[in-house]
Protein backbone atom coordinates (compact mmCIF):
# COMPACT_ATOMS: atom_id res chain seq x y z
CA UNK A 1 0.00 0.00 0.00
CA UNK A 2 2.95 2.35 0.67
CA UNK A 3 4.14 1.89 -2.92
CA UNK A 4 0.73 2.93 -4.25
CA UNK A 5 0.78 6.06 -2.11
CA UNK A 6 4.21 6.99 -3.47
CA UNK A 7 2.88 6.61 -7.04
CA UNK A 8 -0.01 8.99 -6.31
CA UNK A 9 2.29 11.56 -4.71
CA UNK A 10 4.69 11.42 -7.64
CA UNK A 11 1.83 11.95 -10.12
CA UNK A 12 0.48 14.85 -8.05
CA UNK A 13 3.90 16.56 -8.14
CA UNK A 14 4.12 16.01 -11.90
CA UNK A 15 0.63 17.37 -12.62
CA UNK A 16 1.22 20.32 -10.28
CA UNK A 17 4.36 21.27 -12.22
CA UNK A 18 2.44 20.99 -15.49
CA UNK A 19 -0.35 23.16 -14.07
CA UNK A 20 2.15 25.89 -13.20
CA UNK A 21 3.47 25.84 -16.79
CA UNK A 22 0.02 25.98 -18.40
CA UNK A 23 -1.04 28.78 -16.03
CA UNK A 24 2.03 30.79 -16.95
CA UNK A 25 1.40 30.23 -20.67
CA UNK A 26 -2.21 31.31 -20.21
CA UNK A 27 -1.12 34.58 -18.57
CA UNK A 28 1.48 35.25 -21.30
CA UNK A 29 -1.07 34.62 -24.06
CA UNK A 30 -3.59 36.88 -22.32
CA UNK A 31 -1.08 39.75 -22.26
CA UNK A 32 -0.04 39.22 -25.88
CA UNK A 33 -3.56 39.04 -27.27
CA UNK A 34 -4.32 42.53 -25.93
CA UNK A 35 -1.30 43.96 -27.77
CA UNK A 36 -2.25 42.05 -30.91
CA UNK A 37 -5.81 43.43 -30.74
CA UNK A 38 -4.46 46.96 -30.60
CA UNK A 39 -2.29 46.37 -33.66
CA UNK A 40 -5.25 44.94 -35.57
CA UNK A 41 -7.36 47.95 -34.68
CA UNK A 42 -4.56 50.30 -35.77
CA UNK A 43 -3.89 48.59 -39.11
CA UNK A 44 -7.46 47.95 -40.24
CA UNK A 45 -8.39 51.57 -41.16
CA UNK A 46 -5.30 51.90 -43.36
CA UNK A 47 -6.09 48.65 -45.18
CA UNK A 48 -9.71 49.77 -45.67
CA UNK A 49 -8.84 53.21 -47.03
CA UNK A 50 -6.14 51.83 -49.31
CA UNK A 51 -8.65 49.33 -50.70
CA UNK A 52 -11.08 52.20 -51.36
CA UNK A 53 -8.33 54.14 -53.11
CA UNK A 54 -7.46 51.20 -55.33
CA UNK A 55 -11.15 50.71 -56.12
CA UNK A 56 -11.55 54.38 -57.03
CA UNK A 57 -8.61 54.20 -59.43
CA UNK A 58 -9.85 50.94 -60.91
CA UNK A 59 -13.39 52.22 -61.50
CA UNK A 60 -12.17 55.56 -62.82
CA UNK A 61 -10.01 54.13 -65.58
CA UNK A 62 -10.23 51.56 -68.35
CA UNK A 63 -6.65 50.36 -67.91
CA UNK A 64 -6.13 46.60 -67.81
CA UNK A 65 -4.12 45.82 -64.72
CA UNK A 66 -3.61 42.74 -62.48
CA UNK A 67 -5.20 44.70 -59.63
CA UNK A 68 -8.60 45.11 -61.22
CA UNK A 69 -8.77 43.00 -64.40
CA UNK A 70 -9.71 39.34 -64.34
CA UNK A 71 -8.16 36.96 -66.84
CA UNK A 72 -10.57 35.59 -69.41
CA UNK A 73 -9.47 32.00 -68.78
CA UNK A 74 -7.54 31.86 -65.49
CA UNK A 75 -5.31 28.82 -65.30
CA UNK A 76 -3.12 29.40 -62.25
CA UNK A 77 -3.76 30.69 -58.76
CA UNK A 78 -1.63 31.36 -55.69
CA UNK A 79 -2.87 30.51 -52.19
CA UNK A 80 -1.21 32.09 -49.14
CA UNK A 81 -1.85 30.09 -45.95
CA UNK A 82 -1.22 31.74 -42.56
CA UNK A 83 -0.50 29.40 -39.63
CA UNK A 84 1.62 29.73 -36.49
CA UNK A 85 5.17 28.73 -35.65
CA UNK A 86 4.09 27.09 -32.40
CA UNK A 87 1.31 24.75 -31.37
CA UNK A 88 -0.63 24.51 -28.09
CA UNK A 89 -3.44 26.56 -29.62
CA UNK A 90 -6.27 24.06 -29.89
CA UNK A 91 -7.75 23.77 -33.38
CA UNK A 92 -6.28 27.09 -34.58
CA UNK A 93 -3.84 25.64 -37.12
CA UNK A 94 -5.95 22.66 -38.17
CA UNK A 95 -8.92 24.91 -39.01
CA UNK A 96 -6.77 27.20 -41.18
CA UNK A 97 -5.14 24.25 -42.94
CA UNK A 98 -8.53 22.65 -43.55
CA UNK A 99 -9.85 25.89 -45.07
CA UNK A 100 -6.78 26.11 -47.34
CA UNK A 101 -7.21 22.53 -48.50
CA UNK A 102 -10.89 23.12 -49.28
CA UNK A 103 -10.00 26.25 -51.25
CA UNK A 104 -7.29 24.38 -53.15
CA UNK A 105 -9.71 21.60 -54.04
CA UNK A 106 -12.27 24.13 -55.30
CA UNK A 107 -9.69 25.92 -57.45
CA UNK A 108 -8.43 22.65 -58.88
CA UNK A 109 -11.98 21.61 -59.75
CA UNK A 110 -12.19 24.86 -61.71
CA UNK A 111 -9.21 23.71 -63.72
CA UNK A 112 -6.59 25.95 -62.09
CA UNK A 113 -3.10 25.00 -61.05
CA UNK A 114 -2.47 26.08 -57.45
CA UNK A 115 0.82 27.37 -56.02
CA UNK A 116 0.82 27.27 -52.22
CA UNK A 117 2.73 29.78 -50.08
CA UNK A 118 2.81 29.07 -46.35
CA UNK A 119 3.53 31.23 -43.31
CA UNK A 120 4.28 29.39 -40.06
CA UNK A 121 6.11 26.18 -39.15
CA UNK A 122 2.91 24.27 -38.33
CA UNK A 123 1.56 24.65 -41.85
CA UNK A 124 4.96 23.87 -43.39
CA UNK A 125 5.27 20.70 -41.29
CA UNK A 126 1.75 19.60 -42.28
CA UNK A 127 2.44 19.94 -46.00
CA UNK A 128 5.95 18.47 -45.80
CA UNK A 129 4.70 15.43 -43.89
CA UNK A 130 2.18 14.75 -46.66
CA UNK A 131 4.82 15.49 -49.34
CA UNK A 132 2.80 18.29 -50.92
CA UNK A 133 4.48 20.87 -53.11
CA UNK A 134 5.10 24.29 -51.54
CA UNK A 135 6.07 27.31 -53.62
CA UNK A 136 7.68 29.24 -50.73
CA UNK A 137 7.66 29.29 -46.94
CA UNK A 138 8.02 32.04 -44.30
CA UNK A 139 8.64 31.30 -40.61
CA UNK A 140 9.87 32.83 -37.39
CA UNK A 141 7.62 35.88 -36.94
CA UNK A 142 4.03 34.69 -36.55
CA UNK A 143 3.69 35.66 -32.86
CA UNK A 144 4.56 39.33 -33.43
CA UNK A 145 4.56 40.11 -37.18
CA UNK A 146 5.85 43.46 -38.42
CA UNK A 147 5.20 45.36 -41.63
CA UNK A 148 8.66 44.31 -42.82
CA UNK A 149 7.56 40.69 -42.47
CA UNK A 150 4.45 41.45 -44.53
CA UNK A 151 6.62 43.00 -47.26
CA UNK A 152 8.83 39.90 -47.29
CA UNK A 153 5.78 37.66 -47.72
CA UNK A 154 4.19 39.94 -50.32
CA UNK A 155 7.27 40.26 -52.56
CA UNK A 156 7.10 36.84 -54.31
CA UNK A 157 3.31 37.06 -54.53
CA UNK A 158 3.46 40.46 -56.25
CA UNK A 159 6.06 39.11 -58.64
CA UNK A 160 3.86 36.10 -59.39
CA UNK A 161 0.73 38.19 -60.08
CA UNK A 162 2.60 40.58 -62.39
CA UNK A 163 4.35 37.84 -64.41
CA UNK A 164 2.70 36.03 -67.30
CA UNK A 165 1.37 32.57 -66.54
CA UNK A 166 3.66 31.15 -69.20
CA UNK A 167 6.61 32.47 -67.17
CA UNK A 168 5.37 31.00 -63.90
CA UNK A 169 2.97 33.80 -62.95
CA UNK A 170 -0.56 33.44 -61.58
CA UNK A 171 -3.94 34.90 -62.51
CA UNK A 172 -5.40 35.02 -58.99
CA UNK A 173 -4.13 35.54 -55.47
CA UNK A 174 -6.01 34.07 -52.50
CA UNK A 175 -5.24 34.23 -48.78
CA UNK A 176 -6.37 31.93 -45.97
CA UNK A 177 -6.07 33.20 -42.41
CA UNK A 178 -7.88 33.15 -39.06
CA UNK A 179 -10.05 36.19 -38.46
CA UNK A 180 -10.17 37.51 -34.89
CA UNK A 181 -13.83 38.00 -33.99
CA UNK A 182 -13.62 37.97 -30.19
CA UNK A 183 -11.66 36.36 -27.38
CA UNK A 184 -13.89 33.30 -27.68
CA UNK A 185 -14.41 33.20 -31.46
CA UNK A 186 -11.80 32.97 -34.20
CA UNK A 187 -12.86 31.94 -37.69
CA UNK A 188 -10.73 30.56 -40.54
CA UNK A 189 -11.60 32.49 -43.72
CA UNK A 190 -10.39 32.60 -47.30
CA UNK A 191 -10.37 35.77 -49.37
CA UNK A 192 -9.34 36.64 -52.91
CA UNK A 193 -6.88 39.52 -52.84
CA UNK A 194 -6.36 39.88 -56.59
CA UNK A 195 -7.93 40.70 -58.92
CA UNK A 196 -9.91 43.07 -56.73
CA UNK A 197 -13.66 42.64 -56.91
CA UNK A 198 -16.72 44.24 -55.35
CA UNK A 199 -17.19 41.52 -52.74
CA UNK A 200 -13.64 42.06 -51.51
CA UNK A 201 -14.24 45.78 -51.25
CA UNK A 202 -17.30 45.14 -49.11
CA UNK A 203 -15.34 42.80 -46.85
CA UNK A 204 -12.49 45.29 -46.59
CA UNK A 205 -14.76 47.95 -45.15
CA UNK A 206 -17.02 49.51 -47.78
CA UNK A 207 -20.59 49.63 -46.53
CA UNK A 208 -23.29 47.52 -48.12
CA UNK A 209 -25.11 50.68 -49.18
CA UNK A 210 -22.03 51.96 -51.03
CA UNK A 211 -21.59 48.60 -52.72
CA UNK A 212 -25.24 48.49 -53.72
CA UNK A 213 -24.99 52.01 -55.12
CA UNK A 214 -22.02 50.99 -57.24
CA UNK A 215 -23.91 48.00 -58.56
CA UNK A 216 -26.93 50.15 -59.46
CA UNK A 217 -24.79 52.45 -61.58
CA UNK A 218 -24.21 55.28 -59.15
CA UNK A 219 -22.36 58.18 -60.79
CA UNK A 220 -18.76 58.02 -59.65
CA UNK A 221 -16.34 60.96 -59.52
CA UNK A 222 -14.12 61.60 -62.51
CA UNK A 223 -10.37 61.36 -61.98
CA UNK A 224 -7.36 62.72 -63.82
CA UNK A 225 -4.29 60.50 -63.45
CA UNK A 226 -0.71 61.73 -63.47
CA UNK A 227 1.31 60.43 -65.14
CA UNK A 228 -1.22 57.67 -66.04
CA UNK A 229 -3.75 55.33 -64.44
CA UNK A 230 -1.46 52.37 -65.10
CA UNK A 231 1.41 54.03 -63.24
CA UNK A 232 -0.88 54.81 -60.33
CA UNK A 233 -2.07 51.20 -60.19
CA UNK A 234 1.53 49.97 -60.40
CA UNK A 235 2.36 52.12 -57.38
CA UNK A 236 -0.73 51.01 -55.44
CA UNK A 237 -0.37 47.29 -56.17
CA UNK A 238 2.44 46.50 -53.69
CA UNK A 239 0.94 48.80 -51.04
CA UNK A 240 -2.43 47.12 -51.34
CA UNK A 241 -1.07 43.57 -51.16
CA UNK A 242 1.31 44.38 -48.31
CA UNK A 243 -1.36 46.13 -46.23
CA UNK A 244 -3.87 43.31 -46.66
CA UNK A 245 -1.27 40.66 -45.82
CA UNK A 246 -0.07 42.67 -42.81
CA UNK A 247 -3.62 43.00 -41.48
CA UNK A 248 -4.18 39.25 -42.03
CA UNK A 249 -0.93 38.46 -40.17
CA UNK A 250 -2.07 40.58 -37.24
CA UNK A 251 -5.52 38.97 -37.27
CA UNK A 252 -3.90 35.55 -37.29
CA UNK A 253 -1.51 36.45 -34.44
CA UNK A 254 -4.36 37.77 -32.27
CA UNK A 255 -6.41 34.66 -33.02
CA UNK A 256 -3.50 32.39 -32.16
CA UNK A 257 -2.90 34.07 -28.80
CA UNK A 258 -6.61 33.92 -27.98
CA UNK A 259 -6.72 30.23 -28.92
CA UNK A 260 -3.61 29.54 -26.82
CA UNK A 261 -5.13 31.33 -23.84
CA UNK A 262 -8.31 29.30 -24.13
CA UNK A 263 -6.44 26.02 -24.58
CA UNK A 264 -4.09 26.70 -21.66
CA UNK A 265 -7.00 27.68 -19.40
CA UNK A 266 -8.70 24.41 -20.24
CA UNK A 267 -5.46 22.52 -19.56
CA UNK A 268 -5.02 24.31 -16.23
CA UNK A 269 -8.59 23.51 -15.18
CA UNK A 270 -8.15 19.86 -16.18
CA UNK A 271 -4.89 19.68 -14.26
CA UNK A 272 -6.65 21.05 -11.17
CA UNK A 273 -9.39 18.44 -11.45
CA UNK A 274 -6.80 15.69 -11.90
CA UNK A 275 -4.89 16.88 -8.83
CA UNK A 276 -8.10 16.77 -6.77
CA UNK A 277 -8.84 13.24 -8.00
CA UNK A 278 -5.31 12.05 -7.27
CA UNK A 279 -5.41 13.70 -3.84
CA UNK A 280 -8.59 11.81 -2.97
CA UNK A 281 -7.01 8.54 -4.13
CA UNK A 282 -3.84 9.32 -2.16
CA UNK A 283 -5.88 10.07 0.98
CA UNK A 284 -7.80 6.82 0.53
CA UNK A 285 -4.53 4.90 0.09
CA UNK A 286 -3.05 6.59 3.18
CA UNK A 287 -6.16 5.79 5.20
CA UNK A 288 -6.05 2.18 4.04
CA UNK A 289 -2.37 2.01 4.99
CA UNK A 290 -3.08 3.42 8.47
CA UNK A 291 -5.99 1.01 8.93
CA UNK A 292 -3.80 -1.91 7.92
CA UNK A 293 -1.05 -0.84 10.35
CA UNK A 294 -3.59 -0.53 13.18
CA UNK A 295 -4.99 -3.95 12.33
CA UNK A 296 -1.49 -5.42 12.38
CA UNK A 297 -0.74 -3.79 15.73
CA UNK A 298 -4.01 -4.99 17.23
CA UNK A 299 -3.48 -8.46 15.79
CA UNK A 300 0.05 -8.58 17.13
CA UNK A 301 -1.06 -7.42 20.59
CA UNK A 302 -3.86 -9.99 20.62
CA UNK A 303 -1.49 -12.74 19.60
CA UNK A 304 1.01 -11.68 22.30
CA UNK A 305 -1.74 -11.64 24.92
CA UNK A 306 -2.86 -15.12 23.90
CA UNK A 307 0.71 -16.35 24.07
CA UNK A 308 1.21 -14.89 27.59
CA UNK A 309 -2.08 -16.43 28.72
CA UNK A 310 -0.97 -19.84 27.46
CA UNK A 311 2.38 -19.65 29.26
CA UNK A 312 0.70 -18.73 32.57
CA UNK A 313 -1.48 -21.81 32.32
Amino acid sequence: MGAQLRVYKRRIRSVTATKKITKAMEMIAASRVVKAQRKVAASTPYAQELTRAVTAVGTGSNTKHPLTTEAENPTRAAVLLLTSDRGLAGAFNSNAIKAAEQLTERLEREGKQVDTYIVGRRGVAHYNFRERKIAETFTGFTDEPSYADAKKVAAPLIEAITDETADGGVDELHIVYTEFVSMMTQTAVDSRLLPLRLEEVTQAGTSAADAAGAVKGEILPLYDFEPSAEDVLDALLPRYVESRIYNALLQSAASKHAATRRAMKSATDNAGELINTLSRLANAARQAEITQEISEIVGGASALADANAGSDN
